[in-house]
């Protein structure tokens, strides 16, 4: 048989299509030609397929070789086409029977030896591979990541020939076992370690229970980044679909291969990141650092530092959960449902108000003019601003109380009421209070008479937008599910209230 047809997967955002390779020998003067929008990586192939062949022991016919990868309209990108192309070189020309290729897919960098090498994107095609109700032959080293998914028949190899062993049915490759689920902790720090704050406490537990976006700012040293850096401690451990969601994006963006469920993702970008790096982007989309934190926190220290057109791109993300890339090419969706946690401080010293009523050793240390915090604040849009539910002052401890602050509850303590919270949170309406649409609100948030008037009196006095009032409803909402009472009462409004701090410094 001169005609073989093998499958792969190839890699469009965090999906993975199927790549169907025909691969057809003719009479003619000795050449191989890949046709099928291959890249610079999937052309080379033929040389390391060449060799990989004469390497283990077969024959690499001398006759006119043709290799399609269909569909022809979707670039090809990357090695992890080789062993496909191998096996159906092999099939065309009788070196292996053709009748059992239809059941398996196959995905694999060949070395010239013809050993396997891992390849990116290994999960997400496993879960496709199960869609399409076929087994999925890969790298050794790639195996026990693809398995992960739990959908699908993994069988892990480590060369051409060992592949080709287990088609003819000699030595068989044995299913690799994927891990038992389990909650992997890998968040050793503790809110234990801040002292004082126990304002900024109480907010991030909020967060943490609603799954709230925070901003924290206030004075340099004052333990913003301290607090941010330890919101994942008290945050429920990921759903078993959330960690399969998660490994998916570090299975295409990690160089080394998952051995084991991830834990939740903490993304920290420098301020120097461009729009492309926070995002995704490039002529063949990959995911930026929100789609990374996906199920996440993204944390943006030193926010006013980041160019402004850098921070106006997360006014969609932050609303819709997703990030849709269009190019020439191809039009990719992301995921990017994170967590928000912002720092920034009150002017471009850092020391505006610094040692007001606060018996501070210098009250005056900062020189910054009306004008230059203006600016520097207006690097914030207020549309982003919007978007963010709680911010929150983080002062400067009083001399001594460094030494003498309370520090409050562990992160294992907090982070029981914040699961108890989202129990509630999820028996009532499925998902955080957060994502509450416009219409739940009006079910879910329910307020008094009174309380109207008095949400209207502080949307007229303050100047909040409607958004605003909103994210004042479900945090209002949030703190009543923290004490496990489903009226939301005036205290539980004023404290939310007491969160829109920058929404009237702007007035």
């Amino acid at each position: 048989m001169s005609l073989a047809t093998v499958y792969s997967r190839s890699r469009l955002g965090i999906n993975a299509p199927l790549i169907t390779i025909e691969v057809h020998l003719s009479n003619g003067l000795p050449s191989l030609s890949i046709v099928g929008l291959p890249e610079t990586a999937v052309r080379e192939s033929k040389d390391r397929v060449r060799s990989a062949i004469l390497n283990s022991q077969f024959e690499f016919p001398a006759r006119r070789i043709t290799i399609n990868l269909a569909p022809a309209d979707l670039p090809k990108q990357g090695g992890q086409f080789d062993l496909a192309i191998a096996l159906g070189v092999l099939a065309a020309s009788g070196q292996i029977p053709t009748d059992t290729l239809g059941d398996y897919e196959f995905i694999g960098e060949l070395s010239l030896n013809g050993e396997l090498r891992s390849t990116k994107g290994s999960l997400p095609a496993a879960i496709a591979c199960a869609a399409a109700k076929r087994k999925l032959i890969c790298c050794a080293d790639n195996a026990l990541e693809a398995s992960l998914s739990e959908a699908t028949s993994v069988l892990g190899s480590k060369s051409l020939l060992q592949t080709c062993a287990h088609l003819c049915g000699q030595t068989l490759l044995t299913p690799i076992q994927a891990p038992n689920f389990a909650i992997v902790d890998t968040h050793s720090l503790d809110l234990l370690d801040v002292k004082g704050q126990l304002q900024a406490k109480r907010a991030l537990e909020i967060a943490a229970a609603g799954k709230h976006h925070l901003l924290l700012f206030g004075p340099p040293g004052t333990g913003k980044s301290m607090l941010a850096s330890r919101l994942p401690s008290i945050l429920p451990p990921l759903t078993q679909a959330e960690a399969i969601d998660v490994a998916q994006v570090l299975s295409i963006t990690n160089s080394q291969p998952l051995s084991h469920y991830p834990a939740r993702p903490f993304s920290a970008p420098h301020h120097t990141a461009s729009a492309a790096a926070l995002v995704g982007g490039g002529s063949q989309p990959q995911p930026g650092e929100i789609t990374v934190a996906n199920h996440g926190v993204l944390f943006l220290d030193e926010l006013p530092e980041f160019q402004r057109q850098v921070l106006e791109v997360l006014r969609e993300p932050l609303e819709n959960g997703f990030i849709r890339i269009s190019r020439a090419c191809a039009q990719v969706e992301f995921p990017a449902q994170f967590q928000l946690i912002a720092a920034m401080n009150p002017c471009p010293c850092g020391y505006y108000g610094y040692g007001n009523s606060n018996n501070y050793v210098n009250s005056s240390r900062c020189q910054c003019s009306a004008e230059k915090i203006r600016r520097y604040r207006s690097k914030v849009s207020g549309p982003l601003l919007d978007r963010i539910d709680l911010h929150v002052p983080v002062q400067a401890l009083k001399q001594g109380e460094l030494h003498t602050a309370t520090q409050g509850d562990s992160s294992a303590t907090i982070q029981q009421r914040v699961l108890a919270a989202r129990k509630i949170q999820l028996n009532r309406q499925g998902h955080c209070n957060a994502l509450l649409s416009s219409r739940a609100i009006d079910s879910i948030c329910r307020t008094t008479l009174v309380q109207q008037k008095m949400l209207d009196g502080a949307m007229e006095k303050l100047g909040f937008s409607a958004r605003a009032l909103h994210r004042i409803l479900k945090v209002a909402r949030t703190i009543a599910d923290l004490e496990s009472t489903e009226i939301i009462s005036d205290a539980h409004l004023h404290e939310a209230l007491a969160y829109r701090l920058l929404d009237r410094q702007q007035q």
